[in-house]
């Protein structure tokens, strides 16, 4: 038996569509059928029912309402699967089929339904590309226009794609076959951590062909004020990622209309391991938002500010005149209390401008919407108001960006009605009263229909002379006029009869008629002018939707710094002062910025002092839970605070540019990568030494702990040597090995600092302080017993530490191999060295007599 028409149509969208489920519109219902019934009927619960087909058995079905589909569609797509939307695109009619087709592909990348939606996060597809010598990647926020696209040399290559990828946090990765073949295997996308990666069709990564879709997209004869001339991958990539977009969503996307092209060089450097080390984006223990330095910083009001904190954070800028630009904003805010609550108070009433731009786009932007819109666009006048006296360069440029929109706002709150304002257009009544004669007449029509037969009634009546003469309807004739035989020579002669009943006769007059017509179509008619003149309003929105990005940019901006500043007063933050590379790193009082927000005990401020020359590499000794790996963290967060423009909890510091951050903290398993810990370690460490700089900063803790004690040990030793003298990087480095503290007077550069205890009655406590110095002792036994290791066993293990001192295992440092650089200075003690670096002019007493006990125990010793 043939298959009928309607399922022939189906199955013939259905193989253009093989990767998705179709929703198939039927009515007031969209349906699956077949191998997407079965598979949607599992993933969202419904009910498996049948559908007579032409086959001998019916085809599997299940549906859901049309209006209720936003909902499914977002569970199927947290499922890794695709929808495509099957429309009817005609009114039923008996005589033909109804005409249906793919109106929008909706994938994890392209989801635009703000229910499902995190409005501080990004919603990202991206495009991979790869040819013979390089690879590039482009990504797109349909919601809000954003575009970037950044290109990789051999020497980056996937690591850096992939750690990029993770960075934005992908929901969706197209590529070509040559990149395809090239991640297969890579752990970050077999475990789970990155979407599948999809092949796209050749032919849109051509360079021509992707040149063109680029020019046609933002309507240019150039790319190159782009900067995209002498970057051929990034047009393949990005070409081929809006040709994706066009196919999946079927419009011209208008508020993608224009690119970023990112550099490397452009931004500090921050990869995956530095931004989970340092919990920029979430917490080490349960990946959660709050304990994170992002959490610390988002007093942003709106989401758009929200996002654009969200990349500020993990692209810390590399120039010193856009910090600077940055952190005068930031400052001139700062010194303002009472603007700094005024211009957040307006803040908080604005909406997000650049997803109401993407619904404008995407062509989903309802009335309501609207005037949300022009509500928000009301408020600008408010807060150029505010700011009108500012002078930082910053300031105004964001004050010159928020242009006049009164005339637009108007015009809105003309047309759409305020209060109330409907979502859905199909049922009208969201254009208001008196913008539109031809609508009111027709809702006074519609409103007002039984007043106007009456008046017709009694007007008759009068005419004629016929008390009994009276207007009805019924569904068969509609209004009539019915007049009783007695009267019937009485009906004048421009009465047209239209049916004899038993008593009387009715009639129809070419008024009633009319009225008739109006008054049944009244409704009909209003609504489809209501969404004409509401479709007239997208189209003039539509063509305003660059300036209302460029609008939602500045806002966001101003959102950002406002956000800075007002963490920075509360905080008692300082500004710091950039320097060029190369010059000494020089925090005073820092503190670690989460840590003393959550505190319950008082934070204890440390000094940080790196340079290029007698101090590049920090020995850093001491107990665990003493405060090392905090003082680490702090040091890393305050330069990276600075990077992207903040104030810093610190009393003062001086910050030169650094181009990378790379971090080796803390001992874990990467279960999901089948890497040990000590691997996890190694591969940290060897991420450093090939790529850090002198300008990077290194922070390194308990490297070698991995493995056994000689090993980890001669491991960490030939680690410090490398990175104090071949990288010459400013480092941090953190470690249980005491043999390290060696070191000092044996490498140019290397200082030793601990972490200041005292000891108690057999107990240890801990004062937070770096002092100069090694640790004599790591006080483990002291912290297991304060752990609550019972003392039995607390007291057996101090007597075999006795027994293994004993043995002198140190004796490896005794015996280490000596092609050490010695440094050109005399010989001095521990001592005579940490009493020659002190500087007694920013001593306080209490770090006076602390220093002068610890030198006494030294001597003592």
């Amino acid at each position: 038996m043939p298959l009928s028409p309607m399922m022939q149509h189906y199955l013939g969208i259905k193989d253009k569509y093989k990767d998705c489920i179709v929703f198939y519109r039927l009515g007031d219902f969209y349906e699956m059928f077949f191998d997407d019934a079965i598979k949607a009927s599992q993933m969202l619960d419904l009910t498996l029912t049948g559908r007579d087909c032409g086959l001998d058995e019916r085809a599997p079905m299940c549906g859901i309402p049309y209006h209720a589909c936003n909902g499914y569609i977002a569970k199927l797509v947290e499922q890794g699967q695709k929808v495509a939307i099957c429309e009817q695109l005609s009114e039923p009619s008996a005589k033909c089929m109804v005409e249906r087709d793919v109106i929008r592909v909706v994938t994890a990348g392209t989801l635009t339904d703000e229910a499902f939606l995190d409005e501080k996060r990004n919603n990202y597809v991206a495009c991979a590309y790869k040819n013979s010598t390089k690879l590039s990647l482009a990504w797109a926020d349909i919601t809000t226009g954003e575009f970037f696209a950044l290109s990789f040399n051999e020497k980056e290559g996937l690591t850096s794609l992939i750690d990029k990828l993770l960075k934005i946090n992908a929901l969706e990765i197209i590529c070509n076959d040559e990149l395809l073949l090239s991640v297969k295997d890579t752990p970050a996308i077999t475990r789970g951590l990155l979407p599948t990666f999809s092949c796209y069709l050749p032919w849109a990564f051509n360079v021509k062909q992707a040149e063109n879709t680029l020019k046609q997209q933002f309507g240019t004869l150039s790319l190159s004020h782009y900067k995209l001339d002498y970057c051929p991958e990034c047009i393949s990539s990005a070409g081929a990622l809006i040709e994706y977009l066009k196919e999946t969503q079927k419009h011209s996307l208008k508020n993608i209309d224009g690119i970023k092209v990112e550099s490397i060089s452009s931004s500090m450097m921050l990869d995956s391991n530095a931004i989970k080390n340092l919990e920029i984006n979430k917490t080490l223990g349960d990946n959660k938002r709050y304990g994170s330095l992002l959490w610390l910083l988002d007093r942003t009001k709106t989401g758009m500010g929200a996002r654009l904190l969200n990349k500020l954070i993990i692209s810390p800028l590399a120039d010193i005149n856009e910090i600077n630009y940055r952190l005068n904003g930031v400052e001139e805010i700062f010194k303002s209390s009472v603007i700094m609550l005024g211009v957040g108070d307006i803040l908080k009433g604005m909406h997000d401008i650049e997803r109401l731009a993407g619904k404008i786009s995407n062509g989903n932007i309802t009335p309501r919407d609207v005037i949300t819109l022009a509500n928000s666009l009301d408020l600008l006048p408010s807060i150029k108001f505010q700011l009108s006296g500012f002078s930082s360069k910053i300031i105004i440029d964001i004050l010159n960006g928020l242009k006049d929109y009164s005339e637009l706002s108007s015009i809105i709150k003309k047309m759409i009605v305020q209060e109330n304002t409907p979502v859905l257009t199909k049922d009208g009544g969201f254009i208001a009263d008196g913008f539109n004669a031809e609508l009111d007449q027709l809702r006074n029509i519609k409103n007002n229909g039984k007043s106007l037969i009456a008046e017709i009634e009694a007007r008759e009546r009068e005419n004629t002379g016929i008390k009994t003469l009276k207007v009805g309807f019924n569904r068969v004739f509609g209004y009539y006029i019915e007049v009783s035989k007695s009267f019937k020579d009485q009906v004048p002669y421009t009465y047209q009869r239209r049916q004899t009943l038993a008593n009387g006769e009715r009639y129809i007059i070419d008024e009633l008629k009319e009225l008739e017509e109006k008054i049944l179509t009244s409704e009909e008619r209003s609504v489809k002018l209501e969404n004409a003149l509401f479709e007239d309003l997208k189209q003039t929105l539509l063509d305003n939707i660059h300036s209302l990005k460029e609008v939602a940019s500045n806002l966001a901006l101003l959102d950002c710094i406002l956000s800075f500043a007002i963490v920075s007063k509360e905080n008692k933050y300082s500004k710091p002062t950039m320097l060029q590379g190369g010059q000494p790193l020089n925090i005073i009082e820092g503190r670690h910025p989460v840590v003393e927000k959550l505190s319950k005990e008082r934070f204890v401020p440390n000094d940080c002092l790196l340079n290029n020359h007698d101090s590049r590499t920090m020995i850093i000794t001491g107990p665990n839970m003493a405060g090392k790996s905090t003082y680490l963290r702090q040091t890393a967060l305050i330069v990276l605070l600075s990077h992207i423009g903040c104030f810093v909890p610190a009393k003062s510091a001086e910050i030169p540019l650094i181009d990378k951050i790379y971090t080796r903290i803390g001992a874990s398993d990467n279960l999901i990568l089948d890497q040990s810990t000590f691997m996890v370690e190694m591969s940290e460490v060897a991420s450093i030494i090939m790529n850090a700089t002198e300008n990077s900063l290194l922070i390194l803790d308990e490297v070698g702990r991995g493995t056994s004690t000689f090993d980890g040990l001669s491991i960490a030793w030939a680690v410090l040597e490398h990175l104090t003298n071949k990288l010459k990087s400013k480092t941090l480095f953190a470690t249980h090995y005491h043999e390290l503290t060696e070191l000092e007077g044996k490498i140019e550069g290397v200082k030793n600092f601990k972490v200041a205890v005292k000891e108690l009655n057999g107990n240890v406590v801990f004062l937070r302080k770096i002092m100069r110095g090694g640790a004599n002792k790591s006080f483990g036994i002291e912290v297991a017993s304060l752990a609550g290791v019972p003392k039995e066993v607390t007291e057996r293990a101090k007597v075999i530490l006795k027994s293994l001192e004993n043995r002198k295992i140190a004796q490896f440092t005794q015996n280490a191999p000596q092609d050490v650089v010695e440094p050109e200075k005399e010989n001095l003690s521990e001592v005579e060295i940490i009493l020659k670096d002190l500087n007694l002019d920013n001593l306080t007493p209490m770090q006076a007599f602390m220093i002068l006990s610890d030198l006494v125990e030294k001597v003592k010793e």
